[in-house]
């Protein structure tokens, strides 16, 4: 970069475009620093960081980091040197772990280091001195990787899933969620009738849509947004349920994407006065807001998940990991009670361990595929040119959009525990015996909405949190494999569950609407 760059100010980022810039995902990227460094986030180099601050006119420095209660954390730096600024890079910071992690970290070893990622880096949409945040990892006094870092959890699977796979592991995250307002007269919403829902019935698209936009300013791999089924009134306000579903990168940066993505939304929301709610349920009876996760597997950069325009079996040694950790992985991805509210019929939320294909009922979907091998486009578009074949329009692979998805999960869930944890279950799928994972994955599958009369009997998914912690006590030896899951998390996860003591208290509380609302606010702005 021309070390002779004028300083720019926050909203005017003078990129040059020249003859030689052929990346195409970096020639419209909405991430100010990768477009202003012309570099991919992932080769970020401390001289990079530099350079951008130096140039870009950057006064302040963040360093951001999720804490057990699943909420990103900051931490405020003012640059008053270039030393002070290659010293923060370089030797990150100490913080207090215990008030971070109080499950995992004791008060008499308290002292972690945080140290910035640099691919992570980002120009803060929100702040008006110009600042640069940057995700953090932990490290432990020996200058080691902090066992219980959420990130490291991350970091850990995914390195098991390919020493053991040969293959690498992505995954993409949905953020469901509900935005509550004054009650309008004009243009009302359909009660359960806000799929896609355009304004002016929709209020809130445009809200959405700045939501994006500025997640995308951090980093965000955004897929599409839209306004989702939930849509009621009650007591004079609306709750309008929008979803951001983001694209297929590796776990790590998926949990990262989807830690700012709640960060952006609530605080947007704050400044507009807007309330925000990623709790799973906030009224029985009306949906509930989920988390679903997608995976895919990949090998030197190609999809394994297709197999002659169908799913390999690959893909499905994978699902049948799946299905055996389904029960245990409840106590990643469904933290507080009200999880459970939300896992109940006919409310496109799973309940039974099965899995199936474009089947909203089933605890895995696995979702249309673009395997047809017909190019709709050009049978939309005429002028498009395109090959024809037996008068088929013929179009490329498109089997790495192919991918299976845990319809489980919601936002109170622990991340980058969940991502681990997925992680683990479809590298076991892999690691069983071909025939006994094949198996399985017969005996689980769902051709039918699952209650239906008539469909077949599928294991029940747990009930609680306390039973979540029971199923993961039973399956701790497989996550604490490769050192993914240390015992120290593990302990802490099952007694933070356990703490709740909520076993039997679906079935009591849907009987009495003074205890759901207790709860539901308890938790209303959990995660």
């Amino acid at each position: 970069m021309d070390s002779n760059l004028k300083e720019q100010t926050i909203g005017e980022p003078q990129i040059t475009q020249t003859k030689d810039m052929t990346d195409k995902k970096l020639e419209m990227s909405p991430n100010i620093v990768a477009a202003f460094l012309q570099k991919s986030p992932e080769t970020f180099t401390k001289a990079d960081i530099i350079n951008f601050v130096r140039s870009y006119g950057i006064k302040m420095v963040n360093f951001m980091y999720p804490a057990e209660d699943g909420r990103v954390k900051t931490l405020n730096f003012m640059i008053n040197s270039l030393e002070y600024l290659e010293t923060i890079l370089s030797q990150g910071e100490r913080v207090d772990g215990s008030s971070l992690f109080p499950s995992f970290v004791e008060a008499g070893s308290s002292d972690l280091y945080v140290i910035p990622r640099f691919r992570t880096a980002f120009v803060d949409p929100f702040s008006e001195i110009p600042t640069l945040g940057m995700l953090c990892s932990f490290f432990d006094k020996d200058g080691r990787p902090f066992e219980c870092d959420p990130y490291q959890t991350i970091v850990k699977a995914s390195n098991a899933f390919r020493e053991s796979t040969g293959m690498t592991f992505d995954a993409m995250g949905e953020l469901e969620y509900y935005v509550i307002t004054e009650e309008e007269q004009l243009f009302p919403g359909t009660d359960q009738k806000g799929y896609h829902e355009s304004s002016p019935f929709a209020k809130l698209n445009a809200f959405r849509t700045e939501c994006m936009s500025m997640i995308a300013q951090t980093g965000g791999l955004i897929k599409y947004g839209h306004s989702e089924v939930g849509n009621f009134s009650r007591d004079g306000k609306t709750y309008e349920q929008n979803e951001v579903e983001f694209l297929p990168c590796p776990i790590e940066t998926a949990a990262d994407q989807l830690l700012l993505a709640k960060w952006v939304i609530r605080t947007l929301g704050w400044q507009y006065g807007l309330d925000v709610t990623f709790a799973p349920k906030i009224i029985v009876g009306e949906a509930g807001s989920g988390m679903h996760v997608h995976m895919r597997i990949m090998k030197d950069g190609h999809s394994c998940m297709t197999e002659n325009g169908k799913l390999s079996d690959i893909a499905k040694r994978a699902i049948a990991g799946l299905m055996t950790l389904a029960p245990a992985i409840t106590a990643f991805g469904n933290k507080n009670p009200t999880s459970f509210f939300r896992l109940v019929p006919h409310q496109e939320a799973p309940t039974n361990i099965c899995w199936g294909d474009c089947n909203r009922s089933a605890l895995v979907r696995v979702p249309l595929g673009w395997a047809t091998g017909i190019d709709m486009c050009a049978v939309a578009n005429p002028m498009e040119e395109t090959y024809k074949s037996s008068e088929e329009y013929v179009v490329s692979d498109a089997s790495d959009k192919q991918t299976f998805e845990m319809r489980s999960p919601d936002s109170s869930a622990d991340i980058y525990q969940l991502m681990a944890g997925l992680c683990v279950a479809c590298r076991i799928g892999l690691e069983m015996p071909e025939k006994e994972a094949l198996d399985l994955v017969a005996r689980t599958y769902a051709g039918l909405n699952i209650h239906t009369k008539g469909s077949k009997d599928f294991a029940e998914l747990p009930g609680s949190c306390a039973e979540a912690a029971d199923c993961l006590e039973e399956s701790r030896e497989i996550f604490e494999r490769n050192n993914v899951f240390t015992p120290r998390m593990i302990d802490g996860i099952e007694r933070a569950l356990k703490s709740f003591n909520d076993k039997g208290m679906l079935a009591d509380a849907v009987k009495d609407a003074a205890k759901v609302k207790e709860l539901v606010d308890k938790y209303f702005y959990c995660g």
